[in-house]
């Protein structure tokens, strides 16, 4: 009579070892089970810079479609895991806005096409989402709930627009957090106990990023800062982007100066301090008109790789892609400061 015996798996280092059953008078069988470990998930993060949805490019939106600006680019941010923009208009009913009109507004239909054209996750935290008073900013949450894009650096309150917005990409967790000038705004554009933005407060900043690398694998700080149409970043953006890293973030994006500012290396993690305009009727110079997506790679442990994308707008609305020297130029002007053996691609 055969003796059967089973034994638990041991799992080792990777191994499984499962015993079968002995099936004959001294004559063990154990069957080994590699299981190789392959390679660590890797998800992708689009970023863009100022996306202004009022004045001349509401008025393309509804002569040709609501998803006019992104005509050329949909396929860019579609093909990312989490895409990423600062939103510099606020969504809400009213009369049109006139071109060189400072107060902006999108036509409600802007959140789907927003949503259409791939983007997941916006920053609120700027100069002209509260252009409307704390009911433009509502409006603004009320839209982007209805179309399923997230936000940051923006709230109904003070807790809500400070918090940080957690998003899961193959199985790699971020975390986003957004902050708007005091140098740029007034204050009482700052989020309290009504609806507005999060403040570039170092303080608060430096906590809500250490809290926010308790869960996530990878933190995103966006600020909203600088000097408009400076070619360089001014010691407020270098202050706090550097304060950011210090804290735990992994990368910086930047947005305001409305021209592409050179990102900086800072202890081995990337600050891009201005991707300069993405949608935008700011045709007076070519400066205005250029802008800079980057397609950064990410596993757990931080950044592998970057794409750069560089975009010229047309038409007073619709950026277009650019290639070969067109492109190259403007990522040289972009990566400046980074050394020669940075992980970067171009098109």
């Amino acid at each position: 009579m055969a003796v059967m015996r089973r034994f638990a798996p041991l799992i080792i280092a990777g191994l499984v070892l499962a015993a079968a059953p002995i099936t004959g008078p001294d004559i063990p069988a154990r069957v080994v089970e590699y299981v190789k470990p392959g390679e660590p998930p890797e998800a992708t993060l689009v970023a863009v810079g100022d996306i202004m949805l009022s004045r001349t490019v509401g008025k393309r939106m509804r002569q040709y479609g609501a998803g006019y600006p992104f005509a050329n680019t949909t396929s860019l941010i579609q093909a990312a895991n989490i895409a990423f923009g600062n939103l510099e208009t606020p969504i809400t009913p009213g009369p049109e806005v006139q071109p060189f009109e400072m107060v902006f507004r999108a036509d409600t239909e802007a959140a789907g096409a927003l949503k259409d054209a791939g983007f997941d996750i916006l920053s609120l935290a700027n100069n002209h989402i509260p252009n409307l008073g704390p009911d433009g900013v509502l409006d603004t949450l009320h839209y982007l709930d209805g179309a399923g894009i997230m936000y940051v650096g923006a709230g109904k309150d003070a807790v809500e627009a400070g918090q940080p917005m957690f998003i899961i990409a193959n199985g790699i967790v971020f975390a986003f957090l957004a902050y708007n000038d005091s140098d740029i705004v007034p204050l009482s554009y700052e989020a309290g106990a009504g609806a507005g933005t999060a403040l570039m407060r170092s303080d608060a900043m430096v906590k809500a990023v250490k809290g926010a690398k308790n869960f996530a694998d990878i933190v995103i700080v966006s600020m909203h800062s600088g000097t408009e149409y400076e070619p360089l970043p001014n010691e407020r953006q270098t202050r706090f982007a550097h304060a950011a890293i210090d804290a735990g973030a992994e990368m910086v994006i930047g947005h305001h100066p409305h021209v592409i500012q050179p990102a900086e290396l800072y202890k081995g993690k990337h600050i891009f301090y201005s991707l300069g305009n993405f949608v935008f009727d700011q045709m007076w110079s070519r400066e205005t008109r250029e802008g800079l997506a980057i397609a950064a790679t990410f596993t757990r442990d931080g950044l592998v790789d970057i794409a750069y994308h560089p975009v010229l707008i047309e038409d007073y609305a619709q950026p277009r892609l650019l290639e070969g020297e067109e492109a190259a130029k403007i990522v040289e002007k972009a990566t400046q400061g980074l050394p020669v053996d940075s992980s970067v691609t171009a098109p």
